[in-house]
């Protein structure tokens, strides 16, 4: 049986919303980026994008706290520089998309 994927952050900014994927795999949370070839197809063009980093349902939860103790270690330590390199905040589970894709 397929488990329903939602949404648990969204990013404008594909690089990182694949290193929050990258986080989320080494956190043993199964993790996918839509979203991120678009800038791809219309290069040179910039674009409002809107890229989603989804989870199995059942680990939705789990990666929304581990992507914001990260965001709360990135800002203690100084990195990124600014919330603009941290993508979208993550939202709240009861406010994400409920998509499958």
């Amino acid at each position: 049986m397929k488990e329903k994927l939602v949404t648990v952050a969204r990013f404008t900014d594909y690089i990182q919303a694949d290193l929050a994927r990258q986080t989320l795999e080494d956190e043993g949370v199964v993790a996918f980026v839509l979203g991120q070839n678009f800038g791809n197809v219309y290069s040179g063009v910039p674009a409002a994008v809107d890229i989603k980093l989804q989870t199995p349902e059942s680990q939705a939860q789990e990666a929304q706290a581990i992507l914001e103790a990260r965001a709360q270690e990135w800002q203690q330590d100084g990195a990124p520089e600014s919330d603009e390199d941290l993508g979208d905040e993550p939202e709240p589970l009861e406010a994400a998309d409920e998509e499958q894709e």
